[in-house]
């Protein structure tokens, strides 16, 4: 897989330049994620508009950037090890995860707990069963996601929205763009009705988390 292909116009690991990146290619790979699923799930319900993180949150200072290594989402019975990176293929769309109980980490842009918008993306079905982000529209704020880093650390996340966008007028600077310098997660996979005709699902579930914590000692240690 191209992962090693750097983002135009940027550094790979320089957190503005990667940022930028993550947005020009954000689109394609909200519109590659889950193409060509089918599994006959009840479709997710909308869920309200993100909106800014409280103002009266504390503050969490980002940290430094670290590959993601495992994500636990225990309000949707989530956890999984070996995260996969994405990168982009030769025609420059974003790679999407191959294993469909896999989660993969996009890594020209943030790393999770790194400044800015990190993506973690994976599918919502295989085409006859459901994949490892089927749950995630289930997700409400306050509810919280982990991530283990390769450094040890693990970065805490709370959710602060999900809202479903149509793949046709996805908001890209909204989802990938800047964040304030705070440390953000967005969770994408396909929702909404499944268009046959197209082989896709119509919509995006995206979730938008916040770094709200960081336990220095992780619970997973990469082997």
């Amino acid at each position: 897989m191209d992962t090693d292909r750097p983002p135009s116009g940027g550094r790979r690991g320089s957190a503005p330049a990667a940022t930028a990146a993550a947005r020009a290619a954000g689109l394609v790979l909200a519109l590659t994620l889950c193409g060509g699923s089918g599994y006959a799930g009840a479709p997710p319900a909308a869920a309200p508009a993100p909106v800014p993180p409280p103002a009266g949150a504390a503050a969490v200072a980002p940290l430094p950037r670290s590959e993601p290594v495992a994500l636990e989402v225990p309000a949707i019975g989530l956890r999984t090890d070996g995260l996969v990176g994405l990168g982009l293929r030769p025609d420059g769309e974003i790679e999407v995860p191959r294993d469909y109980g896999r989660v993969g980490w996009y890594t020209h842009g943030p790393a999770p707990g790194q400044v800015g918008a990190a993506v973690l993306g994976g599918h919502v079905d295989s085409g006859t069963a459901p994949a490892v982000f089927h749950r995630l529209a289930g997700l409400r704020p306050g509810d919280t996601a982990a991530v283990d880093r390769a450094d040890g650390s693990t970065a805490l996340f709370t959710v602060y929205a999900v809202h479903r966008y149509p793949k046709a007028d996805f908001p890209t600077d909204l989802v990938y763009g800047p964040t304030g310098g705070r440390a953000e997660l967005r969770l994408i996979t396909c929702g909404g009705e499944f268009d046959h005709a197209a082989g896709s699902y119509r919509d995006n579930t995206v979730v938008f988390a916040r770094l709200s914590a960081v336990r220095p000692e992780a619970r997973h240690r990469p082997s």
